[in-house]
């Protein structure tokens, strides 16, 4: 039986999760007001998120290093344009130190459940520690989820994975314990993480087999080393570094023409498509074209700018396999034309997605949890991917629907914090002491969005972890945002208070 520790402790500000939007937050509370009365909650060991998660060979960033970092922290040196995840890591840690936030992180902990009392007008949180078993709570004015939308893995769905006597794991919990050099290695998958473990590893294995069960579109890389002179002049020439930034900005917006099904947007993905068939043509084996090659249209699916995966596909210990895995057998995997053999199964499979808080069990004013909450509109859902009706004080940092497939998800992050700490100057200001969106206006947005987004690239046909089913046989997308950040970032940096509820009371209590 789990031990309860004593009373509740306290801090103004309390976070779920440790990586780049968590850290966006503590940074711009340092910046913007000088508060430092903010406490992390962290599952894992360290701090990262996605980026502590995941160490799989190979592991990089697929959107320019100049975009997929701090705003306010630009760094001139960066290795490559694509940033490999150890350094993105280290970028992290180093900001986190900057701003004096790793002794206000507490690792190795389960949030539990987070639930409003609209007697204090504060949040609850039931926390237990993963090495003791022990219960303990903190309490916050303002909460903050902070857990990413890419953490939880997917289920492996083909039976009998519990029989295999080899080593089997998901891509994001890599056994580093594991040696594949001269195994017979099995990889589930072909995605964006895929895409970069096979080129990574298929030279160390006796044999490496690619079990995929879907296309997709891949563009020719865009990575290279960043030059000596390159980094002089982002650290000393003023103002190249942002203007990097800003150059790498505008072309990545300018590809979210492709993403809407208008005439522009047509003759945009044929060109594109036009590109990423001739470079998949001549860069993957002939034998694999058919296997390869989608026939649906591009960005329907994130595309995968590609890190020497068409050009791993020529091994000679390499297998492309198409077929359906029927079951997992102790000695390896069983298909409609036999047993394949091997010794380490990888599982890079995805991640569970639509759910942006990460399974946190959020309740909120009369009881109501966020997922109850997310099922009475259809799917999940936020008001400006940040806030929800009935759920005072609390945001979803990198939110429902604030992914891009065009763009970097850190400038969605920052927008996420700088819109919370804006509608919350007021109680800062002693103002107020509760916000919160209407649900009226939260209705009307949600509404706006997913109408919006079913005249995008998106809702095309093919199968895509941007969507899930609702109860009524549609399709939802909890997942992007079918809008520009520009438009993102305004709509932050000037919030509607006509939406909002600010209220007083006297029961608050510090």
């Amino acid at each position: 039986m789990s031990k309860t520790s004593g009373p509740a402790s306290y801090t103004q500000f309390a976070c779920v999760g440790t990586g780049f939007s968590a850290i966006a937050l503590g940074a711009t509370l340092k910046r913007w007001h000088g508060i430092g009365d903010i406490r992390f909650f962290e599952r894992h060991s360290e701090l990262g998120g996605t980026w502590f998660i995941n160490q799989y060979p190979g592991c990089a960033c697929d959107v320019p290093s100049a975009l997929y970092s701090f705003s306010f922290e630009p760094n001139p040196d960066w290795s490559r344009i694509l940033s490999p995840q150890g350094e993105i890591w280290q970028y992290l840690y180093d900001v986190a130190t900057k701003y004096s936030l790793i002794d206000r992180m507490r690792f190795g902990v389960n949030v539990q459940r987070c639930e409003w009392s609209e007697e204090n007008k504060r949040w609850r949180m039931t926390i237990r520690e993963y090495n003791t078993g022990k219960i303990f709570y903190h309490e916050c004015q303002f909460l903050f989820a902070a857990t990413g939308q890419l953490m939880q893995p997917q289920e492996i769905d083909v039976p009998g994975a519990s029989n295999f006597q080899g080593r089997i794991f998901h891509s994001s919990r890599w056994d580093k314990d594991v040696d594949i050099e001269g195994k017979r290695v099995i990889v589930f998958g072909n995605g964006c993480t895929a895409s970069q473990i096979v080129p990574a590893i298929v030279s160390k294995t006796k044999h490496l087999t690619q079990a995929i069960r879907s296309k997709q579109w891949f563009l020719p890389p865009v990575d290279s080393e960043n030059t000596a002179i390159l980094k002089y002049f982002l650290r000393y020439i003023p103002g190249t570094i942002f203007l990097q930034r800003f150059l790498c900005y505008a072309k990545a917006e300018d590809a979210l023409r492709g993403f809407y099904m208008t005439k522009a947007g047509n003759k945009y993905r044929q060109g594109m498509r036009a590109k990423a068939e001739k470079y998949m043509r001549e860069t993957a084996p002939a034998k694999y074209h058919d296997k390869l090659i989608p026939d649906f249209e591009i960005g329907c699916k994130r595309r995968i700018f590609d890190a020497g995966y068409l050009q791993s596909l020529h091994s000679e210990n390499l297998t492309l396999l198409d077929e359906p895995v029927q079951e997992i057998l102790p000695e390896g995997i069983r298909t409609q034309n036999g047993i394949i053999e091997a010794d380490v199964i990888v599982m890079a499979n995805g991640f569970v997605t639509n759910n942006a808080v990460g399974g946190l069990e959020i309740v909120g004013r009369e009881g109501e949890t966020i997922d109850q909450h997310w099922e009475s509109f259809g799917g999940p859902e936020a008001y400006n991917c940040t806030i929800a009706n009935g759920f005072p004080n609390f945001f979803i940092l990198l939110g429902p629907n604030s992914l891009t497939g065009h763009n970097s998800a850190i400038i969605a992050a920052e927008n996420s914090v700088n819109y919370a700490l804006r509608i919350i100057e007021p109680l800062l200001d002693g103002k107020g002491t509760v916000v919160e969106v209407t649900r009226q206006a939260e209705q009307q947005y949600v509404d706006r969005i997913q109408r919006d987004m079913e005249n995008t690239v998106w809702f095309t046909g093919c199968t895509s972890w941007y969507l899930k089913d609702t109860k009524d046989g549609k399709k939802w997308n909890g997942v992007t945002y079918p809008y520009s950040q520009a438009y993102f970032w305004y709509r932050c940096l000037f919030p509607n208070f006509k939406d909002l509820r600010i209220s007083v009371s006297c029961k608050l209590s510090f």
